[in-house]
């Protein structure tokens, strides 16, 4: 499977923004797929997931602001950024795991290893003041 990212760009403090991940290949099974991102100088980091079994999970950062789903039909998983801050600027990277379905949580804990099956190519967020 591959994954294609789109939707990045700039954004103004308070606005939003919608990141898109197509996948070319059915993912509605026993996956774990999720979003992460990397700010400059920094490790790369969990966003926000969602599991097999439809559980999601968010890093505190961005929980109540941003919202992940996934289009089952359309294999597209989303992430709707709301109110984002300069903080989130960061290339984001949408991944799938099969290792890591029943247990997708454990990848937006801190300083976890993220030894993923497939990564995008990632998409540049670019928040500004």
């Amino acid at each position: 499977v591959q994954l294609v990212e789109s939707g990045g760009g700039s954004v103004q403090v308070g606005g939003s923004l919608r990141l898109s991940c197509a996948a070319s290949e059915n993912t509605d099974g026993n996956y774990c797929m999720g979003w992460f991102r990397q700010a400059p100088g920094k490790e790369r980091e969990g966003v926000a997931v969602d599991d097999s079994d439809g559980t999601t999970t968010y890093t505190n950062a961005v929980k109540g602001r941003f919202t992940i789903s996934r289009d089952g039909a359309e294999n597209i998983l989303y992430l709707q950024m709301n109110s984002p801050k300069p903080e989130d600027t960061a290339m984001y990277y949408c991944a799938l795991d099969r290792a890591s379905a029943g247990l997708c949580h454990w990848l937006v804990a801190p300083q976890v290893v993220l030894d993923l099956e497939v990564w995008g190519q990632g998409t540049l967020v670019t928040v500004s003041t």
